[in-house]
């Protein structure tokens, strides 16, 4: 299944993907969907088998923009 991680800062959104993809989590940018209803355009993409590495990378980091992680099923996203 798809996770996206949201925030509002597009700098924070960069970061966040570098910071997962150095600890081994496979992680690309996208365009952040309508059903996000808030973000800075981008969101952080990755599979829910690695949501456990990218919250370890949240708190960690405590990013300040971070708004949720939105999980997709039948093409749609909802807040996880």
């Amino acid at each position: 299944m798809t996770v996206l991680a949201v925030f509002r800062s597009r700098a924070q959104t960069l970061d966040f993907l570098a910071a997962v993809k150095a600890a081994g989590v496979p992680a690309q940018a996208v365009s952040t969907p309508r059903e996000a209803g808030v973000g800075c355009g981008i969101s952080a993409k990755f599979d829910s088998r690695f949501s456990e590495r990218a919250k370890a990378v949240l708190a960690r980091r405590h990013y300040s923009a971070f708004d949720g992680f939105l999980r997709e099923d039948g093409g749609r996203f909802f807040r996880a």
